[in-house]
Formats: C-alpha cells, sequence, structure tokens
C-alpha cells in the first residue's frame, strides 16, 4: 500500500483533501490527521472491520480502547446513555478541546472500539482540520495515536510516515500538534468523578468546575482508559528520569558518567536553564522550567530525536508536575517503564534492568502479544462480522436519531 500525503493548511482548509480524506474513512480505509494534541490514526467508529484496521495498523493490544471523536455536542447523545450533569458542565467549559469522557456506551458503539467494556471514552477535538474531517465523513471517527504501539505519539507528519508508511491509505499534514501530550481523561460512569490520565486539561481547572474529582494513580488497574499499559510511549533508547530538586544537575552528571564509563552513548532531555551544563553529552532541550506547556510540545518529537541520534540511554530531567506538567511526567514515566512508574524517582533501577514486556520492537513478538491479550469475548467479537449489515444498520440508526 502507498501511503498518500495531502497537505493542508489549518487557516484555509482545502476541501477537496477533506472531500477525498472522508471517502477514504466511508471506505474502510485509514487516515492519519492532526488533532491538537498529537495525531490521530482514524477510522469509520461505526463499522467493526474498518476499526479493526486500526489496531492491525498500528500493532496495538485487542484489548486498549479507542477514543471515539466527535464533532457535534449532539453526537455525543447519540453514543451514549445518559450524560450526567457534571460531565454537560465540563463539555460547556472545555469542548471542543483537549479531553476525554468516559460513559455508559449505547450499542451503537462496537464492542471492539471498548474492547468489550459497557463504556466509551469519547471527545471533541478543537483543531480545525480534525472538526471538518469529521463532519465530512458522517460518522465518529475512531482514533488513537497515529503510531506503531509503545512509540511515541506523533506530533508532526513526519513521525507519522516513520512508523506507518505503507500500512495505512493517508496521513493529513496539518503542521506540528499544538499541545503535544494527549487528551486528559475522565471517567463519569460511577462514584466520584475519576482522572484517569492526564493531559491537555489541567487537573486544576477541572477542580474548578467539578469539585472532588479523584486523580488515578498511575499503579492502579485502569483498562477502560485509553493508555493504559504501564510502558508506552518509549523511544528504542532506553529512558531514566533524574527528579526535579535541587541537586538535580549533580545526579544527571552523575548518572551519565556511569553510562559512559559502561559504553553508552547518553543522551539528555534537560531544560534550557541546565543546557551550559551538558555540553560534552548529546543534550536537548525539552523547554524553559516554568513553561511546561513548552515542555509538553516538545517532548515526543524529543524522543524520536534521540533515536535518530542513536543513543543507549536518555537521562531526562523531571519537571514541576503542576498543570500540564503532570502529564509530561506520566508520559516519561511510561517510556521509562513500570518499575519507574511505581517507584520514587530519587531511587530508579537501572535501565538495563527495566522490565520490557510491553517495549516489543520485533514484529513476531508483538502479533504474538496481540492475539494473546485479546481480552472480551472473542465470540460477541467474531459474530461483529457475519455480515456488512451490521456497520450499516449502525450508521443507519446514528443518521436516524
Amino acid at each position: 500500500m502507498e501511503t498518500k500525503i495531502f497537505k493542508i493548511d489549518p487557516l484555509n482548509i482545502n476541501r477537496d483533501i477533506i472531500r477525498r480524506a472522508s471517502e477514504i474513512i466511508q471506505n474502510r480505509g485509514l487516515v492519519a490527521f492532526p488533532t491538537e494534541t498529537v495525531y490521530g490514526l482514524g477510522a469509520n467508529a461505526l463499522d467493526p472491520k474498518a476499526v479493526t484496521k486500526v489496531f492491525e495498523a498500528k500493532k496495538r493490544p485487542f484489548d486498549d480502547p479507542i477514543i471515539l471523536h466527535i464533532s457535534t455536542v449532539e453526537d455525543l447523545y447519540k453514543l451514549v446513555e445518559d450524560v450526567p450533569p457534571e460531565a454537560i458542565r465540563i463539555i460547556n467549559r472545555f469542548w471542543p478541546g483537549p479531553l476525554t469522557m468516559i460513559l455508559k456506551k449505547t450499542d451503537l458503539v462496537p464492542d471492539i472500539v471498548t474492547t468489550g467494556f459497557n463504556t466509551v471514552a469519547i471527545r471533541m477535538p478543537s483543531n480545525p482540520v480534525a472538526r471538518e474531517l469529521i463532519k465530512a465523513c458522517g460518522v465518529p471517527i475512531a482514533a488513537p495515536s497515529a503510531n506503531l504501539f509503545g512509540r511515541p505519539s506523533p506530533t508532526k507528519a513526519h513521525h507519522v510516515l516513520e512508523d506507518l508508511s505503507g500500512r495505512i491509505d493517508c496521513i493529513i499534514d496539518g503542521g506540528d500538534t499544538e499541545i503535544g501530550v494527549e487528551s486528559t481523561v475522565i471517567e463519569f460512569t460511577s462514584g466520584p468523578v475519576k482522572v484517569l490520565r492526564p493531559g491537555g486539561i489541567d487537573i486544576e481547572d477541572i477542580n474548578l468546575i467539578v469539585r472532588g474529582i479523584e486523580m488515578v494513580s498511575e499503579s492502579e488497574d485502569i483498562k477502560k482508559s485509553p493508555g493504559w499499559y504501564p510502558q508506552h510511549y518509549s523511544p528504542q533508547a532506553n529512558v531514566t528520569i533524574v527528579n526535579n530538586s535541587v541537586n538535580q544537575v549533580e545526579d544527571v552528571l552523575e548518572k551519565a558518567k556511569s553510562f559512559v564509563s559502561k559504553g553508552d552513548r547518553v543522551g539528555i532531555m534537560a531544560k534550557q536553564e541546565h543546557e551550559n551544563h551538558y555540553k560534552n553529552f548529546v543534550c536537548k532541550i525539552i523547554g524553559p522550567e516554568k513553561d511546561l506547556r513548552t515542555c509538553a510540545a516538545r517532548l515526543f518529537s524529543l524522543l524520536r530525536e534521540f533515536d535518530q541520534e542513536k543513543v543507549d540511554i536518555i537521562i531526562a530531567e523531571g519537571i514541576s508536575e503542576e498543570g500540564i506538567g503532570l502529564a509530561v511526567m506520566n508520559r516519561l514515566r511510561k517510556a521509562a517503564g513500570p518499575e519507574i512508574a511505581s517507584s520514587d524517582l530519587n531511587d530508579q533501577i537501572s535501565p538495563e534492568k527495566k522490565i520490557s514486556e510491553v517495549k516489543i520492537v520485533d514484529d513476531q513478538n508483538l502479533d504474538d502479544q496481540i492475539v494473546e491479550e485479546r481480552t472480551f469475548d472473542d465470540q460477541l467479537f467474531d459474530d461483529q462480522f457475519d455480515a456488512d449489515q451490521t456497520a450499516d444498520n449502525r450508521l443507519k440508526d446514528f443518521d436516524n436519531q
């Protein structure tokens, strides 16, 4: 398959490109497109066969749910059973934008999208290209990040091409994404409102709208949330994190010298203020210490750049976990691996010992993993493919509601 690239100006959208991309999706194809967070890989969310192609193209395990993207609030009510008052307040404040809600789904949503759960993750992106594409398709779009599973999320079109060239139909190149980390995920299904994943909307801002929200620990089992795997967003190099402290530079240099003495090529992801301390290493700047939005926007791109530099170890300076800094550190801990995520950052294990069950590079191993981790009912899944009529009926029901 040849992957076509359509370059588009988000401020002057070419309707012909949108039309061509929407026709690909309507015909069970896959289209990568920009959102305000990262690039998404889109398919017709009402068609199980189309959604299956997303899992296959990404080599994504079948137990990792996919977010549905919609263009109007009205579409939300077709896809979920109930929208509680707290969710309505969140919608009024943060949609369209980088916030995903988990609610009880209707039968319109295929089980493959939700990996068998009775809940569905939904958001309305603010990126104009994404919104126009969804509107032109006339269906919700199922869209995880447009990368191979486990790799750093793509914030530029060429990141998508690096991972998925020849595996998807086309890429809409709308330039760099604005935020650089994925959406915040909130669950409304039972008990207090829970934040399952920090992201583009700050937890502090959400708490101003809905009081008493709970932040779920990174070590908790939250399989209904997209991106729940304990190791994710990983470059080829091992990642180790040095805590944000007054001794951070000294700690980074100590680790770097230790790795170099073992023959490792070391890269350092540093704050702008510390750049001059690391001139003897491959050093890339995540941003000014107090500019957490810039740090978020650069994170995934820098992880990919370190791979191009062929480093063995990436030592990342931790940043403040206020605001979007919480999402940045969440992604860094997942890139480092589950032992880092559940340990004190001052007492990290060496990268040589980090768990690698999820970070699988060998294609055959990952294909085996996908089969083994298909946890929802196989018969229920297979039943969805008995006839194309299933998808057609869902589309009719969606249009008629």
